[in-house]
C-alpha cells in the first residue's frame, strides 16, 4: 500500500457518510451497499476519479453506539458522533460474515482508494464519549476513572459539557491524552489513512477552562513523528464559552473556515456589505491566516456539509423542516442564511428551478474558483436533498442516503468541469497569498491580482464600502506566480477574469483593458449545459460583456 501523499494545493476533499453513500447506489451488489467493501468497489471509485476528487473524508467510522432516547424513537444515530471504541472500525459498516472482520475489510477499503490515488481522511471524535452525561450510561471510560477521564464541575456528580452531548474529556489528563495519541497513531501505522478531522476541536484545546492554543494537546501533536506527519483539520468551535476559534489555530493545522461559508452564502443571497469579505474568503482568508505564518492552504472551503442544509436544499428552503426528527423542529441550526428563491420547498415553477439552478452553479463555482482547499459534500453533485432537514442526525433512511440517478446530468458534468478546471491550472490554487503587485521575474507589470467594478475601473475603498456592491470583476495573472515548482521553476499559467453578478438584475461588465487582449469564456452559470473547449464566446479588452441576474462567469487569456 502506498498512500497518495497529495500536496494541500491540489486536493480536493469529498465528505462522505460510509452508509449514506454506497445504500442506494445501483452498480454496486445488495450485500455490499452501505459496508466498507462498497468504497472499494469500482463503481464508486470511477465516480471519485471522473469527479476530480483527491481525498474522500469519511463521517466517524469509530465503533459508535446509539442513543437510548433515539432507540426508543425508532431512530438512530446514524451520523455515529457518538465513539466508544477509538481503535476499532464501526461493525455495522462491515459485510463480511464475520463481523469481526471489519478491521480487514477496513483496511482494503484503504488500500483500493489508495491505488486510485485516493487519500481517506477521518472525522473523529475525541471531544466526547457515547457515555453522556451523569444520566448515564455506564460503558468503560466513567467506571474505569470517572474524573480522570472527563471534566467535571465543583460537584463532581456532573460534568462540564462543551460539545452539547452531556460531557467533554479532560484535555489535561495524561491518560486522555495517551488514548488520543494512542489512537492516532493507530489509524495511521495500521489503518494507513491520511488524515484526521477533528470534530469540534476548540474542546480539544481547553486544557483548562478556555480554549489555548499552546495547549499540550498541539503541543503532543507537533512533536509527534507520525501524527504530525498526516493532514490535520480542524473543526475550529465548540458550544463552550469563547468556542468560535476561526483562524486561531496553530500552524500545523487547517480548519472548516466557517467564515468562507457564511459570506459566500451571504453574497449569494443577497445580503448587503458582503463583497468586501467575499473578496477576503475568495483569495484565501488572509485576514485569517497570514498573521501566523499560515498560507491559503490553511482554509478547508465549503458551502455545504454533512451538518446543515444540503446544497440543493440551501436554495430551496428558508427554514429548517426537522419534524421527522421528533423534536418538535426545534433541533438544528434555524439560522441558515438559506434562500428558496421563491418558493419553500419543492416546486414546479419554471422560474424558480432555473433560479435554484443557476445558484446551485454559482455556489459550486466559487467554491471552485477560491484559494484554499475545497471540500464537496456527497450528493451534491447530484442536487441531493433531505426535504428541508438540516439536522439528519438520526436519519438511517431515505432521508439521508444518496439517490444515485441513472444519468447524472448537467449538474454532475458542470461539478467536473469546475474540479477539473481548477486541478489544471496553478494560479486558481495557489500556495501563496497575492501580493497585489507585480511579481519579480514576471513579464510585463501587472500586478498577480487586481479589481474591478463591472464598468471596468478599479475598485476603490468606497466601492467596496457600498451597503448594495454586488458584482466585481477579478483578474488572476497566471504570468505572476510567486512560488516556485517542485524543482524551484518558475509556474507560468493562463490568466483569468472571474465576472460576479450577485445582483437580483443583469449587468453589463466591460472587460478591463490594459491586461489582455483576447479573451474566451470558459465557464457561464447562466448556462444550464456546459461550453464545450474552445467554443466560448471571446471578447477582446474594453468590450462589454451582459451577465445574467445572479451569476457569474470565467474568461480565460492563454500564456
Amino acid at each position: 500500500d502506498r498512500p497518495p501523499r497529495t500536496e494541500y494545493h491540489h486536493t480536493v476533499i469529498y465528505e462522505a457518510h460510509v452508509k449514506g453513500l454506497t445504500m442506494r447506489h445501483p452498480g454496486l451488489p445488495e450485500e455490499l451497499r452501505g459496508t466498507y467493501a462498497a468504497l472499494a468497489h469500482p463503481a464508486v471509485i470511477d465516480h471519485l476519479t471522473r469527479l476530480g476528487v483527491t481525498a474522500l473524508e469519511l463521517m466517524p467510522v469509530h465503533q459508535f453506539v446509539n442513543d437510548h432516547r433515539l432507540a426508543d424513537l425508532g431512530l438512530s444515530n446514524y451520523w455515529g458522533y457518538n465513539t466508544i471504541g477509538f481503535f476499532a472500525p464501526h461493525n455495522a459498516y462491515a459485510s463480511w460474515g464475520d463481523r469481526g472482520q471489519q478491521v480487514l475489510e477496513f483496511k482494503s477499503a484503504v488500500r483500493a482508494l489508495h491505488e486510485a490515488g485516493i487519500e481517506v481522511i477521518l472525522d473523529v471524535v475525541y471531544n466526547h464519549t457515547a457515555e453522556g452525561n451523569h444520566l448515564g450510561p455506564t460503558l468503560s471510560f466513567k467506571g474505569i476513572d470517572n474524573p480522570s477521564y472527563y471534566r467535571l464541575t465543583d460537584d463532581p456528580r456532573y460534568y462540564t459539557d462543551t460539545t452539547g452531548t452531556g460531557n467533554s474529556l479532560l484535555m489535561r489528563s495524561p491518560h486522555v491524552l495517551q488514548m488520543i495519541m494512542d489512537s492516532l497513531r493507530y489509524w495511521v501505522t495500521e489503518m494507513h489513512v491520511d488524515g484526521f478531522r477533528f470534530d469540534l476541536a476548540a474542546t480539544l484545546a481547553r486544557q483548562f477552562h478556555e480554549v489555548d492554543r499552546l495547549s499540550s494537546f498541539f503541543d503532543l501533536v507537533q512533536q509527534d513523528p507520525v501524527v504530525s506527519q498526516v493532514k490535520l483539520i480542524a473543526e475550529p468551535w465548540d458550544v463552550g464559552e469563547g468556542g468560535y476559534q476561526v483562524g486561531n489555530f496553530p500552524p500545523l493545522w487547517t480548519e472548516w473556515n466557517g467564515k468562507y461559508r457564511d459570506t459566500v452564502r451571504d453574497l449569494w443571497r443577497g445580503e448587503p456589505r458582503a463583497l468586501a469579505e467575499f473578496g477576503s474568503r475568495l483569495t484565501g482568508s488572509s485576514d485569517l491566516y497570514q498573521d501566523d505564518g499560515r498560507r491559503p492552504l490553511a482554509s478547508i472551503n465549503f458551502v455545504t456539509c454533512h451538518d446543515g442544509f444540503t446544497l440543493r436544499d440551501l436554495v430551496s428552503y428558508d427554514d429548517k423542516h426537522n419534524e421527522a426528527n421528533e423534536e418538535g423542529n426545534r433541533d438544528g441550526e434555524s439560522h441558515n442564511r438559506s434562500w428558496n428563491c421563491g418558493t419553500e420547498g419543492e416546486s414546479d415553477d419554471p422560474g424558480v428551478l432555473a433560479l435554484r439552478a443557476r445558484q446551485t452553479r454559482n455556489f459550486l463555482a466559487t467554491l471552485m474558483l477560491s484559494q484554499g482547499v475545497p471540500m464537496i459534500s456527497h450528493g451534491d453533485e447530484f442536487g441531493r436533498t433531505q426535504r428541508g432537514n438540516n439536522n439528519a442526525y438520526c436519519q438511517d433512511n431515505e432521508i439521508s442516503w444518496l439517490h444515485w440517478p441513472e444519468d447524472g446530468g448537467e449538474l454532475l458534468e458542470f461539478v467536473r468541469t469546475m474540479v477539473w478546471l481548477r486541478r489544471d491550472h496553478p494560479v486558481l490554487r495557489r500556495r501563496r497569498f497575492f501580493h497585489g503587485r507585480p511579481v519579480e521575474g514576471s513579464h510585463g507589470r501587472l500586478s498577480d491580482i487586481a479589481w474591478f467594478t463591472p464598468q471596468g475601473s478599479e475598485m476603490t475603498q468606497r466601492d467596496w464600502d457600498a451597503a448594495g456592491a454586488s458584482a466585481l470583476t477579478v483578474f488572476l495573472n497566471g504570468n505572476a506566480i510567486s512560488e516556485p515548482g517542485p524543482r524551484g521553476e518558475r509556474i507560468t499559467d493562463d490568466s483569468f477574469l472571474l465576472l460576479f453578478n450577485a445582483s437580483p438584475e443583469p449587468l453589463d461588465f466591460r472587460v478591463p483593458v490594459n491586461h489582455g487582449r483576447q479573451w474566451q469564456v470558459v465557464v457561464d452559470t447562466a448556462r444550464d449545459e456546459g461550453i464545450p473547449p474552445g467554443s466560448g464566446a471571446k471578447a477582446g479588452a474594453g468590450d462589454r460583456l451582459t451577465l445574467k441576474d445572479r451569476s457569474l462567469m470565467v474568461l480565460r487569456r492563454p500564456a
